[in-house]
């Protein structure tokens, strides 16, 4: 569930803060080639970040990108967070970097957002270690959606969830989706249940720990970015005091959950086990319900298409829960008569190509129908792509797909007339997004 989320959760800062450590650098900087993609360096040390990270609606390019694009085409070079960039909008230059990870490009986050994440998170490490983390991560997954008990689990979640809406004419959504996501987290990966206090904790500390991500990365007393470093140290601690529970209780080491399951495995280290079920956790928190609550969104705006399939993908597309991800060229790479210099930052934007005109009618429209052609699940990235092609996709859209079955048979419902969903670039709606529900009669 990983590159969902954390594509869409670990593209989130403001990069104030990350300019300094690159400043050395711009004095040192070899001779570049003469076919470097056009565009603009900005200010000097701040460059463009501030411009890119121009909050915007998310079914929508932005202006910074329009503006670039329009100028200097759809592959351009800036100065953002601190490096000196290539910024591609172009659909068949983000499949060429995901595909070739490893090889021509690698993962490469800011350290401001590493410091948060942890230096063995999946989004970062690289190579055998990564393959092998990634490898946990995908069997579980893979396993348990295909499991009648977890199917069963999260059918009779989603049924409770409808039972309390019925107290209520307003819903926020984004919360609610946030806890249902959330809730079957902690009984897969975890093996607790909602009313545990300790899920109560560990939700509070995930809550402060992606504000991290957010704010300023200014670490000083009291400051969101210094308790977010604070709260990933207590998630650290909970959850390896959940671990070394398990392992001293042989029922605990079984089949079902997710520590259960890498327990089994039995060749990680216990700082790999507790980092790989933070990242774990993080799709649930983050990333699932943003789905789930574009989906809502646009079956708002647009009623006829509960009679259609296919609702969560255009949803991705349209909605765009992870804007773009963070690599590095490993050397000198030519495309298309233009040079990606070697050591140089490159940010592949699938909401450009989601939004791309020549690639899809009316790109910013909602437009479920567009699926039946079997062409487009080409021309989109909502899970990046190649090694690092989210684990969890598949399985974020039965939870969803389970949730959006009861709720369009008990309720129908309206958003605000501003609400909209919203890049922060990290996805959150003007209003959290508070609906209006009518249930339908005869159906609770």
């Amino acid at each position: 569930m990983v590159a969902l989320f954390l594509p869409a959760a670990l593209a989130i800062f403001i990069g104030l803060a990350l300019f300094f450590p690159s400043l050395l650098k711009l004095f040192f900087v070899k001779q570049q080639p003469s076919n470097i993609p056009n565009g603009n360096m900005g200010w000097p040390f701040i460059g463009e970040s501030l411009g890119f990270l121009r909050p915007h609606k998310s079914n929508s390019m932005g202006s910074f990108l329009e503006k670039h694009c329009s100028r200097y085409g759809r592959v351009f070079k800036s100065h953002l967070f601190g490096c000196p960039t290539i910024v591609s909008c172009d659909h068949e230059l983000n499949t060429f970097i995901l595909q070739n990870e490893g090889k021509l490009f690698q993962s490469s986050y800011p350290k401001a957002v590493l410091d948060i994440l942890g230096k063995l998170s999946i989004m970062h490490v690289h190579g055998d270690l990564h393959k092998k983390l990634r490898g946990v991560a995908v069997g579980f997954i893979n396993e348990s959606r295909f499991r009648p008990d977890f199917v069963c689990y999260v059918d009779k979640l989603s049924i409770s969830v409808m039972e309390s809406l019925k107290e209520h004419r307003q819903v926020g959504f984004c919360e609610e989706a946030r806890k249902f996501a959330m809730n079957v987290m902690f009984k897969y990966v975890l093996d607790i249940e909602a009313e545990d206090p300790l899920a109560l904790k560990i939700f509070e500390d995930f809550r402060i720990y992606l504000k991290g991500f957010v704010s300023i990365p200014l670490c000083f007393p009291g400051s969101p970015y210094a308790k977010a470093i604070k709260a990933r140290v207590r998630l650290y601690s909970t959850l390896g005091e959940i671990i070394k529970e398990k392992e001293k209780r042989d029922v605990g080491i079984k089949k079902g959950d997710f520590i259960g399951e890498m327990l089994q495995k039995g060749n990680l280290s216990d700082e790999e086990k507790v980092s790989l079920a933070i990242d774990i956790l993080l799709a649930g928190f983050e990333a699932t319900p943003g789905v789930l609550s574009l989906v809502v969104y646009f079956i708002a705006q647009s009623p006829c298409v509960l009679k259609q399939l296919k609702v969560i993908s255009e949803a991705l597309r349209c909605g765009n829960v992870a804007k773009f991800v963070h690599r590095k060229a490993l050397q000198d790479v030519e495309f298309k008569g233009y040079v990606i210099p070697q050591g140089w930052q490159v940010l592949p934007v699938f909401t450009a190509a989601h939004l791309d005109p020549s690639l899809h009618q009316n790109p910013s429209d909602f437009d479920p129908s567009r699926w039946a052609d079997q062409a487009t699940s080409k021309k989109v990235s909502p899970f990046a792509g190649g090694s690092r092609l989210c684990p969890g996709g598949e399985f974020a859209k039965l939870e969803i797909a389970i949730f959006l079955h009861h709720l369009v048979l008990n309720y129908r419902w309206k958003t605000k007339d501003d609400e909209s969903p919203m890049s922060y670039p990290y996805l959150d709606f003007k209003r959290h997004m508070v609906l209006e529900m009518e249930p339908i009669e005869n159906r609770m």
